[in-house]
C-alpha cells in the first residue's frame, strides 16, 4: 500500500507539472500544421549540397509532424526531388524535437537542456545529411506516393475559422492521440524510477561504457521525443549527468527498427547505417559537451518535480491534469483498444 500511495503520488506530480506545457505544446502543434504545411517546403529542400540539409534540419525541429507521418512525409521530400542528405536530415531532426517535447523539457527540467535538446538534434541532422550526400550515392526506384495517417489530400481553401477548427482537432484529436500511448508509457516509467530506483544509482552511467549502453538501448528501440521526456528526468533526479540523459533523448526518438526497415528503400542499406552511426557519435560527443557546460557554468539543475506550487497554479495544474488523462484515455481508446474491439467484433460475425 505505501508503494501504491508512493507511486500514485510521483505519477500525479508527473502529470501535474506536464500537462499546462503539453496542452500548450499540442495547440501550438496544431497552428503550425495547419499554417506550414509540408507541401510548402517540397522546392524548398530540392537539389544536392549542404544547403537543402540545412533547410530540411531547420524545418524538422518545429514541425509537428507525428511519428506516423515522419517516414511518409520525408519518402514525399525524396520522391519530389530531395536528395538522400535532405531525406536523412529531415528524418533525424523532425522525430528528435518539436515544440510539444520543448515544453515539456522546460516543465519537467531546466532551460538550458530547453535549448541544447533541440540545438543537438539539428547537428545531429547536419551531420547526418552532409555524410549522406558525401558517401551514398543510393537512387530509390520510382518509390510509389506515401500516404500519411495524418494527412489528407489537396485542401480547398478555407476560411479563418476553419483553419482554427482543423488546428484544434489536429492538436486534441490527431497528435494527441498518436502521443497518448507512449506518453502514458513515459510518464508511468518516470515515476517508477522516482519511486524504485535508489538515489545516485545512475551515477555509474556517466562513464564511457554508461554513455555506449545507452546508445544501445536507444538506438533499436521507439520512443517518441515527449515520452522520452520523463524518464529522462527521473534518471537525472537519480543521479543520472545531463549529457547522459541527452543520448537517450536523442537516440530513442530517432530510431528503432521498425523505421530502419522501412528506410531502406528510401535511402539505401547504407544510408541506414549512416544515419545510425551519425546519431549515435554526435549523440555521445554532445553528451561530453553538455556535461562540460553544465559543470564550467555552474548550471542549477532545477527539475520541475521539486518545484513548490502555491495553490492557485496548483489548481490550475490540477484542471490541466485531469483534462491531459482524459485525453490519454480517448488516444488510447482510440488508437488501440477500439481497433483490437473491432477486430473481436469481425472475428465473432464471421
Amino acid at each position: 500500500m505505501e508503494f501504491l500511495s508512493e507511486y500514485t503520488a510521483a505519477f500525479w506530480d508527473y502529470i501535474v507539472i506536464t500537462a499546462p506545457y503539453l496542452l500548450f505544446g499540442l495547440l501550438a502543434s496544431g497552428v503550425l500544421h495547419e499554417f506550414l504545411s509540408l507541401s510548402r517546403f517540397k522546392s524548398f529542400l530540392k537539389g544536392e549540397g549542404a544547403g537543402p540539409v540545412f533547410k530540411a534540419a531547420l524545418i524538422g525541429i518545429p514541425l509537428p509532424l507525428c511519428s506516423c507521418s515522419v517516414i511518409p512525409a520525408a519518402a514525399t521530400l525524396r520522391k519530389d526531388g530531395a536528395s538522400n542528405g535532405a531525406t536523412s536530415s529531415f528524418l533525424i531532426s523532425t522525430p528528435e524535437s518539436g515544440i510539444d517535447s520543448m515544453l515539456i523539457t522546460y516543465a519537467l527540467l531546466d532551460l538550458p537542456m530547453t535549448i541544447l535538446r533541440p540545438i543537438a538534434a539539428f547537428i545531429t541532422a547536419i551531420v547526418a545529411g552532409i555524410s549522406q550526400n558525401i558517401w551514398n550515392r543510393f537512387e530509390a526506384k520510382k518509390p510509389e506516393p506515401v500516404s500519411s495517417c495524418c494527412s489528407g489530400g489537396k485542401k480547398a481553401k478555407k476560411s479563418v475559422s476553419d483553419h482554427a477548427k482543423d488546428a484544434i482537432r489536429y492538436a486534441f484529436k490527431d497528435s494527441s492521440d498518436d502521443l497518448a500511448f507512449w506518453l502514458l508509457i513515459g510518464i508511468a516509467l518516470g515515476a517508477l524510477v522516482n519511486v524504485l530506483v535508489p538515489e545516485e544509482l545512475f551515477f555509474q552511467s556517466n562513464t564511457l561504457w554508461g554513455r555506449l549502453v545507452l546508445l544501445l538501448i536507444g538506438i533499436p528501440f521507439y520512443i517518441c521525443a515527449s515520452s522520452s521526456t520523463p524518464i529522462a528526468a527521473g534518471m537525472m533526479m537519480k543521479g543520472m549527468s545531463p549529457g547522459c540523459a541527452l543520448i537517450f533523448l536523442l537516440a530513442g526518438p530517432a530510431t528503432n527498427f521498425t523505421n530502419m526497415a522501412v528506410l531502406q528503400s528510401h535511402i539505401g542499406k547504407r544510408g541506414v547505417i549512416i544515419n545510425v552511426l551519425a546519431i549515435a557519435f554526435v549523440s555521445l560527443g554532445m553528451s561530453y559537451l553538455v556535461d562540460y557546460l553544465y559543470l564550467t557554468f555552474d548550471w542549477p539543475m532545477n527539475y520541475g518535480l521539486d518545484v513548490h506550487h502555491d495553490e492557485h497554479s496548483l489548481s490550475f495544474s490540477e484542471v490541466t491534469g485531469i483534462f491531459l488523462i482524459l485525453l490519454m484515455a480517448k488516444g488510447i481508446y482510440n488508437e488501440k483498444l477500439a481497433k483490437y474491439f473491432t477486430k473481436k467484433k469481425k472475428a465473432c460475425c464471421s
